[in-house]
């Protein structure tokens, strides 16, 4: 256990070392992720507002922790293009974490002017209340763009529904597995799980964040191979053809 860890240790450091000397990491090419800017520039253009919902759960959540990642992203594009943001939480620790976020993206920007704290605003705990809630903002002021960024449940699909029937521009990024089918049904483009994880790296461009998503992808294939190996290898001994029994050394004792 300590050989694997250290060898994992080793990969990763050995990516994020190699991004930092400039060497080339690919990054597949990611539609949703390409549309985040298409989306603002639609929003300034039409001289509306860009709706950013973080997910209805708390920071405990790496859904919700990745979703504030990614407002960071959003908001320098508003603040560059001087684009309205609004961005309605369920929950106060998530509010006062992308209010921070919004403030040093602006701020990172050269405009702490444009920036006003009830861009990120506070609604309710209550799961259905919330969704009542962002569905009368999207009524009401008709944002050009909605971007769902987080950990969603049954509220899903009312979300979205909402954002469709007003025509906006929809961009959903979620790892939950039950409510991704509605978000690929009613938005236009959906972040699925590993897409919607890697989404900083892949907007930032950080030799840090591209060299540990290189590093992580390399650990996951060579999971997978030794899986494949190891049920190779048990195939041949139950035929009779090799006599050394792979599950034998992989058993706990």
């Amino acid at each position: 256990m300590f050989l694997i860890i250290a060898i994992m240790t080793a990969n990763l450091i050995y990516y994020i070392r190699y991004a930092r000397k400039g060497g080339d990491i690919f990054l597949r090419s990611i539609p949703g992720l390409k549309a985040v800017e298409e989306a603002v520039g639609r929003s300034t253009e039409m001289g509306k507002s860009v709706l950013y919902v973080p997910g209805i759960m708390d920071m405990d959540q790496v859904e919700t922790v990745a979703g504030v990642i990614i407002l960071g992203h959003v908001s320098r594009m508003t603040s560059r293009y001087e684009t309205s943001l609004n961005v309605p939480v369920s929950r106060s620790i998530v509010m006062k974490a992308a209010r921070e976020t919004v403030r040093e993206a602006y701020t990172m920007e050269g405009r702490p002017d444009l920036f006003q704290d009830d861009m990120v605003h506070y609604l309710t705990d209550d799961q259905f209340a919330y969704a009542a809630g962002v569905n009368g903002i999207m009524v009401r002021e008709k944002p050009a763009a909605c971007l769902y960024m987080g950990k969603f449940f049954a509220e899903s699909l009312i979300l979205a529904e909402t954002g469709n029937s007003i025509g906006a521009i929809q961009i959903a990024g979620t790892a939950s597995q039950s409510q991704i089918p509605f978000f690929v049904t009613a938005c236009d483009y959906t972040l699925i799980g590993e897409e919607f994880f890697a989404a900083s790296a892949y907007l930032s461009q950080s030799p840090e964040l591209m060299g540990g998503l290189k590093g992580q992808d390399m650990m996951k294939a060579g999971a997978t191979a030794a899986i494949i190996l190891s049920l190779f290898m048990r195939v041949l001994f139950d035929l009779g053809l090799i006599k050394w029994n792979i599950i034998s050394i992989l058993t706990v004792q």
